[in-house]
Formats: C-alpha cells, structure tokens, sequence
C-alpha cells in the first residue's frame, strides 16, 4: 500500500508543515502523518505571526527557502513593525492572521509540492532497527517504512487539558491526545518530562463595545515577511486594547480554589512569559490593571481572540470575569481559555541537526523540544527536515552558528543549556543582535539556503542584486559632498548643528538626527540618483552607515568566538580519558557530546578551567 519514504514527518503543525516542505522541496520522498486532515497548520492559539524576535525568525526561515513567511504574507489582515523607536536590532515584524486562511494556504502549498503525500492517523510507535528509525506504526496497525522520521507532536503527546476542576485527555480542544510514542521513547532511554501551556477564551466581536477600548490600526504602509515579492495589504483590520481591573480581578479570585495551576492539579512548568491571567494578579498583586488586546481571528468571521487573558479558571468565572472588563459588559463567549499538558523530551538528548543522539534518523522538533510559539517550532521543523534530507543522502549536516541566525542562537541554547520551562525566543538571548537583524536575513542565509538546494535561483538573484545596490549606494553617500552655505540653513532647520567645511553625505547620515529622506533633501542630484534603487537597499545602506560601528565591533567578537567555534571535536572522544576535568564537567560533556570547543563552552556546567583543560588535551 505505501512505498519505503525518506522522511516521514509526524504532525502537521508549524514545525510538521516546514519539515515536509523542505525536505519534499530539496528532493526527498516525504509522507506526512497527521492525526486530523482538517487541521494542518491549525493556529491552535493566538492568530499572529512574528512579534519580537519571533519576527527575525520568520524571516530567517523565509531567507532559507521556507514558507512560514509566504504563507503568513498571503493571509495576514494587519502588519505592524515593532520597535519602530528602538535601533534596527530591535526592529521585528508583526502580523495579525486570519486563522481560516492561513491553515488553508499551507495545506495548498502542500498540496501543491509533488514529493509531499499525506496520511491520516495516529502513529503510536517509531519503527527502530539497529538503533535507527525505519518507520512508523499507526493506530490502524499499519507498518510504513522510511529511512527516517521527524517527530514533530506539539501538545498531542498524553495531552490533558484542564478547566477549572475539569480535566480530560486531549491535544487540543476538540481533538484526541496522542499516546504510545512517548512510551516507546522512555523504554529507548529517552528522558522525558511535562510542560503546560494555555490559552484565553474566545469571544462573539458583535458583542463588544470598541467604543470604550483603544484602537491598534497596522502600519501606514503595511510590510511583509517574505523577500520574494508577495502581494502587500491595501485594507487591514484594527486590533484594540482595553485593560483589566480590581473588579475583574476580584471575580477571578472567586475560582482560584478551583484553579488546577494552584491547586498543584498542573505539575508542568508554563512559559514565564505568558502566564496566564490568574498567576499575573496573583504574582503581580500590586498591579490594579493588566493589558488585554482584543485581536480579531479574520477578515469573515465575528470570533475574537482575548490577548492577554489566558486562564484554566472554571468557565462560569472566566465569564463572569470577562463582563467587566471595558467594552465586555455584555460579551458573548464562544469558547472558554484552558490549560493543557503534555510531554517533552529535553532537548540536550539531541544533536545540533535535531537529530537524537540514541536514536540515528530520528529527529525531533517543536514543541517536543520544550519551545513554544509558531514561529520556534517552525524554524526547527525546517532544520530537522534538511537535515532529514540531507542524512538520508549522506550529505553534510546544515548547522546554522549563533552569529548566523536566531535559529541558531535558539538551537544551541536547546541541545547545550536546555530547558525546565517552555522556551521563547528573545532578542537578549542573542549576543550578535546588531549583526542578526530582521532586514539582512536574506544576506546572511539565502546563499546558505540556495547552496543546500532549497532557496531557488529567483531568491538568490535578489540578494545579490541588493547587496550590490546596497554597497553602490554606501560608496555614493561618501563621495557626494556638500558646501556648508548650500546646507547649512537646512540642517538648522532639521534641529542639528551646522557644518563648518565640506562635508560628505555619509558623516551627515551618521548622525542621530538626520534619516536617509532628510539627507536626500540635502543635495536633489543625489535624491534622483537614489530613486532608481530598491527601497530594501535604502534600508540597508542607512543601517549600516548609521551602526557601522556597532557592526564591526560585533563582527570583531564573532571572529574571536569562531576561532572556538572552528575547534571539533571527534565524535567519539573519550572524555574519561581527561582526568583533570571536574566530575561534573566530564558527565555534562558525556552527555551533550558538543561538536566544537565553542559549543562545550556554553554547556551548563561545564566550567571555564574544564575548557582550558580541553584544549590543551586536545591541543596534544
């Protein structure tokens, strides 16, 4: 019935939907298992892509070759660029979604790649022969064999949800949990554990008054994730933000004896950085008020997601709750919030490729690993589906280094530090934030992406042609130089200090005061002269000529650390064989199995002197 794949992917969420794609895309025969046909790529919580940090990584997948960007380009119903005030580091792509026509666009594209097919099932069992994946087994008692397999099961795995006193076993609301596989995994020798998430109830929007919340329109001119060319909003939906208050937090304090989070019902850890709106009173008690932003779920529906309100309260107090906050007196509710359980396996058990260290072709990705958000999950989805690919054609593993990409900066902070609690992608975790910018994804990755057989010529033609605009325009803005008595009034005018002597355009674009439009308006041959170039290379020539030397003292630390970084170690190294490294740097690099000296040294527990000690043992 089904012939021998090269990658079966399991679940078809973010992570699932990436690794099908990519590895289909760079000629693997793919099989993609989901539990439910009707929910591939379902937004099983807030409808948005990107945000914060998450941004830069949408970008980054799109840069590579992956879809999470089209997709999300062809469906959003609101852009917005976050930390607009902030330097560009900061700079991160937001859109609102529509939920309905985002999973309707990934299944398409799915659909419309031919080495993808599809099966509906549960697979409770990894086929392992000789210590390697071969397949799978599903519910139906079906053997379907592969050369390897991505287990990518979001929340599914022994999922239970929890509603007030209320629990029962599911994945999601209204779907099965998945049992077995974690089983099997345990008796193979994996470490497993539990995590919790959550989500807020959705709403009837015809019943809210938005005349007492604050509206959130999108930008004025709505951007994009993807560099290819996607068609750009003309009409967006606003978003709007009302506030809680003492009355809202005193109904909730009505259930917190019923709270499974409290109670100790819960024994998962949930993410710090979303908790929900009962653990912020509770831990926040000195805040009368906390934000709520009320974001619709798409352009033909009235269904609306409450931001900011998450909560495994009984239903009957989420209600109650609900009708007084502004603009909710007299809410309709579709559906209330829940928290769920499920198991996860600790990423240090895996390779930088996504690949298990006990298990060869077996790769794991999303929230399996510990991650939460769309976007994590996809950027991981896409890493094990290469490195899927390229292991069952004995190619090179794709590693991506933390001054490369957030990707990279999120896998080395899974397999090297791991994780207790759901893992967020946050700018401050990346050290090279002013090099891993969200506009120069396409620089640093698309080569990459294009020279693993995934990013398509079209791709790499544009950012080639952007950097060359982008180093003409730099060259340019050095040479053209203006008087003090043809600018000078202008500059006053502009609220920055005069020039006394000739004085080129670029030292006129590195101060604070002047934008790239400011200094055009300086010298009108110029202005002309730069109409004829892309506005990305705009972007990025006034970047670089404004952070220049931000720029070069990072690119300074990333040649220092890369000297580590170029350091490996055998596979197989004998770590006992060093007797001078402490007890438990020996059993933390035992156990993590870093590939480089750089990688070792970010080992928890691993101590600077166990370093040393290394590199002069491996300098013998």
């Amino acid at each position: 019935m089904f012939p021998e794949y090269d990658v079966i992917v399991v679940g078809a969420g973010h992570a699932g939907c990436e690794a099908a794609a990519a590895a289909a895309n760079m000629g693997s025969k793919v099989l993609l298992i989901t539990m439910n046909m009707q929910t591939i790529a379902q937004m099983s919580c807030n409808p948005a892509m990107g945000g914060v940090a998450k941004g830069q990584i949408v970008r980054e997948v799109d840069a590579l070759g992956g879809q999470s960007g089209i997709v999300s380009d062809r469906t959003m119903i609101q852009f917005r660029m976050l930390n607009r005030s902030k330097g560009p580091a900061m700079w991160s792509p937001r859109c609102q979604s529509d939920r309905m026509l985002f999973a309707q666009e990934w299944r398409q594209i799915l659909e419309d790649t031919p080495n993808v097919d599809f099966w509906q099932d549960t697979v409770k069992e990894i086929i392992v022969k000789d210590n390697r994946a071969a397949g799978v087994k599903t519910s139906l008692s079906i053997e379907i064999k592969s050369k390897s397999v991505v287990l990518t099961n979001g929340t599914f795995l022994n999922g239970l949800i929890h509603i007030g006193e209320k629990n029962f076993g599911g994945g999601r609301t209204g779907e099965k949990a998945a049992t077995g596989i974690t089983e099997q995994l345990k008796e193979l020798g994996f470490e497993y554990g539990r995590m919790k998430t959550g989500t807020p109830p959705r709403v009837d929007g015809r019943s809210l008054d938005y005349t007492k919340m604050e509206e959130q329109p999108g930008d004025e001119e709505a951007g994009g994730f993807s560099y290819k060319e996607t068609k750009r909003l003309t009409k967006q939906r606003s978003c709007w933000i009302t506030y809680t208050n003492e009355d809202v937090h005193g109904v909730l304090r009505t259930g917190f004896d019923k709270s499974p989070m409290f109670s100790g019902r819960i024994k998962g850890l949930g993410p710090r950085y979303c908790p929900s709106v009962e653990d912020k009173i509770n831990r926040f008690a000195d805040k009368d008020r906390h934000q709520i932003f009320v974001e619709p779920e798409g352009w033909n529906t009235v269904e609306v997601y409450v931001n900011g309100f998450s909560t495994s309260l009984p239903e009957d107090v989420q209600y109650n709750a609900l009708r007084k906050i502004p603009g909710f007196e007299n809410v309709r509710m579709f559906r209330p919030g829940y928290a769920i359980e499920y198991d996860f396996f600790p990423p240090t058990q895996l390779k930088l490729t996504l690949e298990t260290q006990l298990i060869d072709n077996l790769f794991f990705a999303g929230q399996i690993n510990g991650t939460t958000g769309y976007e994590e999950a996809a950027c991981q989805g896409l890493i094990a589906g290469i490195n899927a690919h390229r292991k069952v054609n004995e190619e090179e593993a794709f590693i991506l280094k933390r001054s490369e990409a957030y990707i990279g900066v999120l896998i080395d902070d899974l397999i090297n530090k791991g994780t207790e609690e759901p893992y967020r992608m946050f700018t401050s975790r990346a050290e090279y934030r002013t090099l891993l910018r969200q506009d120069n994804a396409d620089i640093r990755l698309t080569e990459k992406g294009y020279n693993i057989g995934l990013a398509d010529e079209e791709r790499l033609t544009n950012v080639r042609e952007k950097v060359a605009q982008t180093d003409e325009l730099i060259q340019e803005l050095m040479q053209v130089k203006v008087q003090p008595e043809d600018v000078n009034p202008k500059l006053e005018e502009l609220g920055t200090s005069s020039i006394r002597e000739k004085t080129s355009l670029y030292q006129l674009l590195k101060r604070p005061q002047l934008d790239m439009t400011q200094v055009k308006s300086l010298q009108p041959q110029f202005a002309n002269w730069v109409s004829r170039f892309k506005k990305d290379a705009v972007e990025q020539a006034e970047i670089h000529v404004k952070y220049d030397s931000y720029i070069e003292k990072e690119r300074l630390m990333v040649e220092k650390m890369s000297r580590m970084e170029d350091l490996l170690i055998i596979d197989n190294f004998n770590y006992d064989n060093v007797a001078a490294l402490s007890f438990e740097g020996r059993e933390k690099l035992k156990r993590a199995r870093p590939h480089t000296i750089g990688q070792a040294s970010r080992i928890s527990g691993v101590s600077p002197s166990d370093i040393s000690v290394l590199m002069i043992y491996l300098g013998r």
